[in-house]
């Protein structure tokens, strides 16, 4: 049985880095496309439109860290060793921490553009 549950756990896990590698690879797209129009437009420079492509990138890396950090826990919650709990618990911190600074630094482009509207 746990064989089975780990078989699945599995492809939960893989179906979850699908989802994390689309999020990454959508929002690459969307900042490409978002820099082409911003150098179409002439705001090539423009800091509003930098920090405005920045936001919306940032975003869907933070969603994909989050899907990321989901797969390695469904990963490793079937009878882990201490082994796969330690790489764990150092994938998670490492993922947190960027994910943190990545929405400290969001939260902190956002104020400033709005203190400029």
């Amino acid at each position: 049985m746990e064989e089975v549950l780990r078989e699945f756990a599995s492809h939960i896990a893989l179906a979850t880095e699908l989802v994390c590698v689309l999020c990454i690879a959508i929002g690459s797209i969307v900042a490409l496309v978002r820099v082409a129009i911003a150098l179409a437009r002439g705001r090539g420079t423009d800091m509003k439109a930098r920090h405005e492509i920045f936001i919306v990138y940032a975003g869907w890396i933070i969603l994909a860290l989050e899907f990321a950090l989901a797969a390695d826990i469904v990963r490793t919650a079937i009878a882990p060793t201490w082994d796969q709990i330690g790489q764990l618990a150092a994938i998670a911190a490492i993922r947190t921490g960027l994910n943190y600074f990545l929405n400290k630094d969001v939260d902190e482009r956002q104020e400033a553009m709005a203190a400029e509207a």
